[in-house]
C-alpha cells in the first residue's frame, strides 16, 4: 500500500501533499474537503509510485514541487515548478515550518521532510524495516549513515509516517522504531551491511 499526506496549515489553509500517487480523485475530494488550497509538493524520492501524480496535480493547482537536489541530478528527473531542495533546508507552507533532512541509501538522494511532531520517511524508513538498497543510486552505506544521522536528530515522540506499510500501522513514534525495528537495533556497520545486503530479499525496486 502506498501512503500520501497532507500537510496543512489550519491558519491560513495551505496544504503540501507529500508523495502524491495513484489515487487522484480521492487526493482532489480531500482538498476540497478541507477546504485547503494546495501549495506544494514534497517527494521524497523520484520512485515513480511516489511521483505518478505530480504532473496532473500541477496542471489543476499549479504548486511548486519540492525534491532534493541531489536525486533530481542523479536520475534526471524534472516536471514544471520543480524547486531543489538541500539538507537542513526550511521550508513554509503558511506559518508551518518543514525540514530537509537528507537521506540517501534508498535512492542517492532520498529526504524526510519533518513538521512539527511528525516524519515523512518515503522509502528510508518503514515501521517495520527500512528501503532497500541495492537499486540504481542505492547504497546500503548511505542507509546506515541516514538511519544513524535520524537517530540523533529526531525526538522520541515523532510520530513516523513512512511511504508504505507491511504489517504495522503508521504513526506510531520514533522511540517505537528505535526499540523495535531491527536496522536502528544494529550499531555496527559490517552486521548492517551484512543483513540489508542478505540473500533472498524481496524483489520490488521500491520496498
Amino acid at each position: 500500500m502506498n501512503y500520501s499526506y497532507l500537510i496543512i496549515d489550519q491558519e491560513t489553509r495551505k496544504a503540501a501533499i507529500v508523495d502524491p500517487a495513484w489515487e487522484l480523485k480521492k487526493i482532489l475530494t480531500q482538498l476540497e474537503s478541507y477546504n485547503v488550497e494546495l501549495v506544494a509538493v514534497y517527494l521524497t524520492h523520484s520512485h515513480w509510485d511516489h511521483v505518478n501524480l505530480v504532473d496532473s496535480l500541477v496542471i489543476l493547482h499549479r504548486p511548486k514541487v519540492y525534491m532534493s537536489l541531489k536525486e533530481i541530478e542523479f536520475y534526471n528527473y524534472s516536471c514544471e515548478n520543480l524547486t531543489p531542495i538541500t539538507d537542513g533546508d526550511r521550508l513554509y507552507i503558511g506559518k508551518c515550518e518543514v525540514q530537509v533532512i537528507l537521506t540517501p541509501g534508498h535512492t542517492a538522494g532520498s529526504v524526510c521532510f519533518k513538521a512539527g511532531e511528525y516524519l515523512f520517511t518515503g522509502d528510508t524508513v518503514f515501521v517495520e524495516g527500512c528501503g532497500i538498497c541495492n537499486g540504481f543510486g542505492g547504497s546500503a552505506i548511505d542507509m546506515y549513515k541516514s538511519l544513524q544521522k535520524l537517530k540523533a536528530l529526531i525526538q522520541p515522540q515523532t510520530n513516523i509516517c513512512p511511504g508504505h506499510s507491511f504489517s504495522k500501522k503508521i504513526g506510531c513514534s520514533f522511540q517505537y522504531l528505535l526499540d523495535n525495528n531491527i536496522y536502528f537495533l544494529i550499531n555496527d556497520i559490517r552486521h548492517f551491511l551484512s543483513f540489508r545486503m542478505r540473500k533472498n530479499q524481496p524483489s520490488s525496486k521500491f520496498y
